[in-house]
């Protein structure tokens, strides 16, 4: 505070000289560590001067806070110590302190040096210290803007600071919609250059709100850009600074909810292990339709690695870089998957999130989005489905924004869709946009010579999961996983190798004893029979199989099977729905 004179000398001067002619006297002004920032008269030639060891009044008045009214220098009390004490030239003393806040911060000191003028000020004291009090009232006003305007830049420079460092974007907009000031994180997530203020900004508001935010389309130099945030109004007299937005891009916003939901592998053909002509078929297929966006729809039964190949046609796509967003049909109840697929806003329905949810299909834009389960999508759903395929668009349910959707649909299915549509369970033309590109993914009954190159790649796993010592397996073992129906597939296999890891004794040898118990008891022993003996059941399996495999999967196509084994359409079903249940 005793600093604060010294920033505004030039006007402590000036009052100084207006106070030395109205009362024609000398007059000096001193800041709180009593350093002489003015002086006229007898006191001109001591400016800008360390007063300390003289200004023994001056001391009393910076204690006190009063003012002093010395009529007698050197005679007066307060004059004792000072080395002037016998020999003042001074007739006549006011000391008038200078208040900021409360505190003193300098005192305007006058002095007379003759009768004269001593007489012409004790005729008119009362008005002459009005006076000095309101100019010091001025220069206190004058100090305290200079305090509020340090204090004002302080406080700037550490909000922009602030500002600066936040994720967020903000944009500080004036009176007329141009940007006063903004941030980094602003200038990034609107992809504009450097020169951005003064530009003016258009701001709407869509309706729409989604998780804690409310959806602004801002326009900028002719462009739009949609954007999640909230809108702030400035009090206050300054133009320049009326609104604040406090803003995060709509496309960061899908990152970061994609980014706590996503629990996807991002898993490439590498990943598919097997051997077999299918296998080494359907790599050499999946490189071929991952670079176009057409439509794919993967077909198998549960268990064989549908999701496996849908991440494998993604990450040898040219979005690889972008979102795989997978959403299971079955899993979701009906009447949640539609909130789920493209979303809704504050408001859509009771019970729903106040705050709106953004959809699983605007998440995935510009990437992937895997419709596993698509056979058990509801026929209204199909619908939409149907409608954001042909359109690529889509709205949120509550709202009527238009949403452009650039994403490639993978779809799956365990089961036979062309006996849905006979069957009416499933959309003929909903069929046809999904099946452009059709997958099909073998049982693993159907390529046994996969099952040892799958065992060891499972071993593998579990033992540095488990951090067990693994010794070997031995070849009945491998015999028993060999002649297993394997109905759930490669899920149930990696099941099976993931017990027996965990069953292994110390000698680190899987063997027939760490099998799980069905398998054991569904093959039959090794010991009491040889591995090239095959029972009827698994006989009538593979044959089964083999004519199944010999035509395509629809209902024709059993029917042929069935004709070429001999039975009937109805014998058929019913074996297939045997072993299903097994």
């Amino acid at each position: 505070m005793a600093e604060l004179l010294r920033n505004i000398q030039d006007t402590v001067a000036r009052y100084a000289a207006i106070i030395s002619r109205v009362l024609d006297v000398s007059v000096e002004i001193v800041d709180g560590n009593l350093f002489r920032l003015a002086g006229t008269g007898m006191f001109a030639p001591g400016v800008n001067r360390d007063m300390s060891s003289e200004g023994f009044v001056y001391r009393h008045v910076l204690q006190t806070r009063k003012r002093q009214v010395i009529s007698d220098p050197g005679n007066d009390p307060l004059c004792t110590h000072c080395q002037h004490q016998n020999h003042c030239l001074e007739k006549f003393e006011i000391s008038t302190p200078i208040l900021c806040d409360g505190q003193v911060i300098g005192i305007i000191g006058l002095a007379c040096q003759n009768e004269e003028e001593k007489l012409r000020l004790e005729r008119k004291l009362d008005d002459y210290l009005d006076f000095l009090d309101q100019i010091s009232d001025f220069i206190g006003i004058k100090a305290h803007e200079q305090l509020e305007a340090a204090h004002n830049r302080a406080m700037i420079s550490m909000l922009d600071s602030v500002i600066n460092k936040v994720d967020q974007g903000v944009l500080i907009l004036g009176e007329e919609g141009e940007i006063t000031t903004f941030n980094e994180s602003a200038r990034q997530q609107l992809h504009l250059g450097g020169g951005l203020l003064g530009r003016p900004v258009g701001i709407a508001f869509t309706g729409d709100t989604l998780g804690n935010a409310k959806e602004y389309k801002l326009a900028i130099d002719g462009t739009s850009r949609t954007v999640m945030g909230e809108i702030f109004s400035i009090g206050g007299s300054d133009p320049h600074y009326a609104t604040v937005l406090l803003f995060t891009d709509s496309k960061k916003l899908h990152s970061q909810l994609y980014e706590m939901t996503s629990t996807v592998s991002s898993l490439g053909c590498q990943h598919i292990i097997g051997t077999s002509e299918q296998i080494v078929q359907l790599k050499l297929d999946i490189h071929k339709v991952a670079r176009s966006s057409s439509t794919v729809l993967i077909t198998g039964e549960s268990g064989t690695g549908k999701e496996l190949v849908a991440t494998a046609i993604w990450q040898d796509s040219e979005r690889k870089n972008q979102r795989f967003v997978a959403i299971n049909c079955a899993a979701i109840p009906e009447s949640l998957l539609e909130s789920e697929l493209f979303g809704y806003v504050k408001g859509a329905f009771t019970g729903a999130d106040p705050n709106g949810k953004i959809g699983k299909f605007e998440l995935a834009q510009g990437g992937v989005i895997f419709l596993d389960e698509i056979g058990d999508m509801p026929l209204h759903l199909q619908v939409k489905l149907l409608r954001v395929i042909q359109e690529r668009k889509l709205m949120r349910i509550g709202s009527n924004q238009v949403i452009p959707v650039n994403v490639r649909i993978i779809a799956a299915t365990n089961k036979d869709l062309r006996q849905m549509i006979e069957e009416r369970k499933f959309r003929e033309d909903l069929y046809y946009r999904l099946n452009v590109i059709p997958l099909h993914i073998p049982p693993l009954r159907e390529r046994k010579e996969d099952i040892d190159s799958l065992v060891q790649f499972f071993i593998e796993r579990y033992v540095r999961l488990f951090d067990k010592c693994y010794a070997g397996i031995d070849e009945q073992t491998m015999w028993y996983l060999r002649e297993h129906r394997w109905a759930g597939n490669i899920r149930e296999l990696e099941n099976a190798v993931e017990f027996m890891v965990n069953m292994m004794e110390e000698d680190g040898r899987l063997t027939v004893s760490t099998l799980p118990k069905e398998i054991r008891e569904t093959v039959g022993s090794g010991q009491n029979r040889s591995p090239d003996v095959m029972t009827l059941r698994e006989l009538e399996r593979r044959e089964i199989a083999k004519a199944l495999q010999r035509h395509p999967a629809t209902t024709e196509g059993k029917r042929q099977a069935a004709k070429e084994l001999g039975i009937s359409m109805a014998t058929l079903y019913r074996k297939l729905e045997q072993e299903e249940n097994l």
